[in-house]
């Protein structure tokens, strides 16, 4: 192998090395090395699709975004022209763990406040736009997309 080349280090060499440190620093320490690793792990893949869990896709979601001018409340990443400054900035809404203030990010709120934010939360700023759950759908898989 030479000097350039990545060295790669299996998963069951890794964890050994790290369990003999962590035994040296005690109980505590060895169960945090252990949850990190396992928690951190997706054996080389990547995590699952949020698209799945709302049942729409990110496409579309998008197209259905730049349609019904979503951006001239909100800012999005990824839409020409969705600068607007009235609602919150869409970024980064797939980490965030709530919704609206008070509802917690899940596929299913995601999608419904989509479609109805006025029945889950009435009198907020957001209007009903009259989307349809196909549309809500993709909608939701794409502002997941925005991590």
């Amino acid at each position: 192998m030479k000097a350039s080349e990545p060295k790669f280090v299996s998963f069951r060499s890794l964890l050994g090395d790290a369990l003999r440190g962590a035994r040296a620093l005690g109980l505590g320490a060895l169960l945090s090395v252990v949850a990190a690793l396992v928690c951190g792990c997706t054996g080389g893949r990547g995590l699952a699709v949020y698209s799945v869990a709302v049942g729409g896709s990110p496409r579309p979601g998008k197209q259905v975004i730049a349609q019904y001018k979503c951006g001239t409340c909100h800012t999005i990443p990824g839409i020409p022209h969705a600068d607007g400054v009235f609602g919150p900035p869409l970024n980064f809404l797939g980490r965030r763990t709530m919704l609206a203030g008070n509802l917690p990010n899940t596929p299913a709120n995601l999608v419904q406040w989509v479609m109805s934010p006025q029945s889950m939360k009435p009198g907020t700023a957001m209007p009903d736009l009259g989307l349809d759950e196909r549309q809500a759908r993709d909608v939701a898989a794409y502002l997941e997309t925005l991590r």
